[in-house]
């Protein structure tokens, strides 16, 4: 299932390669396994020639050093072992960061290096959320069976929530789904966690293998062990429903969501976009039903990746909200008027005005879709009904410079 892939890929935060496709610390869970072993034998040697050399920096300090070293095959263990060899020194704190900031750069490589050189040196400094961490990067550099074999290698003390759940995550990510259900089964019978994040890493699973009827049941059991749902767990619940166009269900969540106690200024945006998009994208219509769903199960999968847009908008992330339109364009996917109502009315919710201009733009000179001014009408409509008039006529004005006046009666 092509579009769940992805959208498994983007709720976990990732980058998506293209459509073909918790912070709570625990006792610690004890699995059998080998006594621990590092991987330094694994990691690309370092030696005399692997720093790059450059002329000295007035500023210079090991983060621009590490980042310096742009190519894989350059190795961030030497760079780090010529540091303190200078007699200079570094904290536990700052190679955290460091990894942190690799790792969102994509530099796994040197980051697993920056977490191979914190085992070595500062062994006795690490946190559950270091093991993690690593697990993460073993993944990306070396697969998720390296990942497996460092955490059954781990002392039963660092098996963690964190480690456990990192490893949970590597197993959906590459969709082992029978190794995934058995440690999430020993990880909720050794009352190892008490937040969501296991929850969402099934649920996520389970969408990315087409199992929707396996949401449900995630959900009950959550509810039984009394564990708090935060935004994802409701984004990933509506979207299994969105996808079988079951609205009715999808207003039920929503409801439960206002009833939250823990709710906060995101969940509101989120229900409030979610609410316009329902609106707005006609899914409120009676029209639809589940044998014409059947018919085309292909355009209902799409619907979960606006709920993943409106999920990434309700969180103020415009970065994730790029990509993840970025790689919708990318497909042969046909679009159509409720996908471009939803990344616009969501840019709109930013206040990035700019974008939205933009995604009307491409929308009128798409040959997939058919631009259709009633659908923008509806748009504007849902927006003063969700009580955003100021936002509302923004969208009017914007429409006015693209020489598109809105022709709802309450444009005025």
């Amino acid at each position: 299932m092509a579009t769940a892939s992805l959208f498994a890929a983007l709720v976990r935060g990732s980058r998506p390669r293209s459509l073909r496709v918790s912070n709570l610390r625990a006792s610690p869970i004890a699995f059998p396994g080998s006594p621990s072993r590092s991987f330094s034998s694994v990691l690309p040697k370092s030696d005399g020639l692997s720093v790059e050399e450059e002329p000295a920096d007035p500023e210079d300090d090991l983060r621009s050093r590490v980042f310096r070293l742009r190519l894989p095959k350059r190795s961030a263990t030497a760079a780090l072992d010529r540091w303190v060899g200078e007699g200079r020194t570094v904290s536990a704190s700052e190679l955290r960061q460091i990894a942190k900031d690799l790792r969102r750069s994509q530099r796994y490589k040197h980051a697993l290096e920056i977490s191979e050189w914190m085992k070595t040196h500062r062994e006795a400094e690490l946190s559950d959320r270091d093991y993690a961490m690593r697990i993460d990067l073993m993944t990306k550099v070396f697969g998720v069976n390296a990942a497996e074999d460092f955490f059954q290698g781990l002392p039963s003390s660092a098996k963690s929530c964190e480690a456990c759940t990192a490893l949970l995550h590597s197993y959906a990510a590459a969709k082992l789904t029978e190794k995934a259900e058995k440690l999430f089964e020993r990880i909720k019978e050794s009352s190892l966690s008490s937040s969501a994040l296991a929850y969402n890493e099934m649920m996520t699973l389970y969408i990315s293998v087409g199992q929707l009827d396996k949401i449900f049941p995630i959900v009950e059991e959550l509810k039984r062990r009394k564990v708090t749902p935060d935004l994802f767990t409701y984004n990933l619940w509506i979207s299994s429903y969105a996808a079988i166009l079951d609205i009715s269900v999808v207003r039920n969540i929503l409801d439960e969501m206002a009833r939250e106690p823990n709710s906060d200024k995101h969940w509101i945006t989120y229900m409030r976009l979610a609410d316009i998009y329902l609106t707005a994208g006609r899914l409120v219509d009676s029209d639809f039903s589940l044998a014409e769903t059947d018919k085309k199960i292909s355009q209902q999968q799409w619907i979960t990746y606006d709920f993943l847009i409106i999920l990434h908008a309700s969180l103020g992330n415009s970065q994730m909200l790029n990509e993840i339109w970025k790689s919708m364009r990318s497909t042969s996917q046909k679009m159509t008027s409720r996908n471009y109502i939803c990344i616009i009315s969501s840019y709109l919710m930013l206040e990035q005005l700019k974008e939205a201009g933009e995604v009307i733009d491409e929308w009128r000179k798409s040959k997939a879709e058919e631009f259709d001014i009633s659908d923008c009408d509806r748009l504007f409509e849902a927006l003063k009904k969700a009580g955003l008039v100021d936002t509302a006529n923004k969208f009017r004005e914007l429409m006015l410079q693209k020489d598109c006046g809105l022709t709802s009666s309450s444009c005025c």
